[in-house]
């Protein structure tokens, strides 16, 4: 985060100054653990959870007060400022927690006012401060009840910089916050590992990637998910997300299939696990398109080989495609290419190959015809396919 604003800055110097949001925590001498334990012990027991009054329900079923702070102490000023806030005067709150805070600096009330100071700023349209009084308590206080609350208002307020909205700068809300949300969601599953809180914000985090196109990245999240929470309700989102992104890494025949080769199997996975989901994405005309993909990625290579002047790889690689792929259309092109691959390879190789003349007259017809380079080229681009692996020429992945 940016560098901490000097406006409402606590008074006393027994307040910490609040932390920059990269910033790492300072560390104490070593003795002072022996001090400074007993004491905090003190200090904590019998405490009052929440400084808030308290109910119960009746026996007709109505909400009775039970007890209440008294308006003059510590507690009860802190319980004045809540109610303020959820009065809609969220100004008003602001200003009596801060005094709160720089009249209390040692009350074990503190990391609820601190939050209760972060709601405010919230209410005042203005979490990107907030996010300072939260971080404050989750580093500053780990064991309190409010480290929980602090972490869970980290997140909402994630989720919306998730989702497209900038924060504030000279008043006006310019600036990219996915970066900031994206730190926040990775911190939330240090800090909370394996509770729901976590959960959600490694779905968060996964979907934030996903929607900038991070594929490789969404790709991790995802199976990470999948893999630390199977029983979560949104499995099922995770697992079609996961073959998605899968998907998407892969950018075409010249390039690596490892993507392509993972989402048809976790699609195959897929149909057997969960058949009513596989069908309801239609898994099976997936694994057909992905299957044409291995074939027409097989073309090209043949096609590389062929024109740099190693017919011998481009056969074999034909033949590979041919035995492995028969039903697809890259391998009517490839027989329909044969013969000028043919006509380059020597007697030796011609004796140990395939008949191709029997595989040319099955699947393409007595009259199956006969292209060269230059035209399978021609049919590739006029189908918007790759015939090249990369701009180089570099030999394909």
């Amino acid at each position: 985060m940016a560098n901490r604003r000097s406006e409402n800055q606590p008074a006393s110097a027994l307040h910490a100054p609040s932390i920059p949001y990269h910033a790492r925590m300072p560390s104490r001498p070593r003795w002072t653990r022996h001090l400074l334990g007993p004491l905090l012990i003190a200090l904590t027991t019998g405490v009052p959870a929440v400084a808030q009054q308290s109910f119960q329900l009746d026996d007709s079923d109505n909400w009775e007060l039970e007890s209440a702070p008294k308006p003059n102490t510590p507690e009860g000023r802190l319980a004045s400022a809540r109610r303020f806030l959820a009065q809609g005067r969220p100004d008003r709150t602001l200003n009596l927690v801060q005094r709160w805070i720089d009249r209390n600096p040692r009350s074990p009330l503190l990391p609820e006012a601190m939050v209760l100071k972060g709601d405010a700023l919230v209410a005042l349209n203005d979490e990107y401060e907030a996010l300072y009084e939260y971080e404050y308590v989750v580093r500053r206080y780990p064991s309190s009840p409010s480290f929980t609350t602090a972490s869970a208002r980290e997140y909402e307020i994630a989720v919306q910089y998730a989702h497209g909205m900038r924060r504030k700068l000279w008043g006006l809300r310019i600036v990219d916050a996915s970066e900031e949300a994206e730190e926040i969601f990775i911190r939330i599953q240090e800090r909370l590992p394996g509770s729901q809180l976590a959960e959600q914000a490694g779905l968060q985090l996964a979907d934030l990637y996903f929607r900038q196109r991070r594929m490789g990245l969404a790709s991790d999240m995802y199976a990470l998910f999948i893999k630390k929470y199977p029983r979560s309700s949104s499995l099922d989102l995770a697992r079609r997300r996961l073959i998605y992104a899968n998907l998407a890494t892969f950018k075409g025949p010249e390039f690596d299939a490892v993507g392509l080769l993972e989402a048809k199997a976790q699609l195959r996975q897929l149909i057997a696990s969960h058949p009513a989901e596989a069908e309801r994405i239609g898994a099976r005309a997936l694994i057909m398109r992905l299957t044409e993909s291995e074939a027409q990625k097989l073309l090209v290579t043949a096609l590389w080989y062929e024109r740099y002047g190693d017919p011998i790889a481009a056969e074999f690689t034909i033949r590979n495609l041919v035995e492995r792929y028969p039903e697809s259309g890259a391998c009517v092109r490839a027989l329909e290419f044969i013969p000028t691959v043919l006509a380059q390879l020597p007697t030796h190789v011609l004796d140990g190959a395939p008949d191709y003349e029997i595989l040319r007259h099955a699947i393409l017809g007595v009259d199956g015809r006969t292209i060269d380079t230059e035209e399978l080229e021609q049919q590739m681009q006029d189908a918007g396919e790759a015939t090249t692996p990369d701009q180089s020429g570099g030999q394909p992945s």
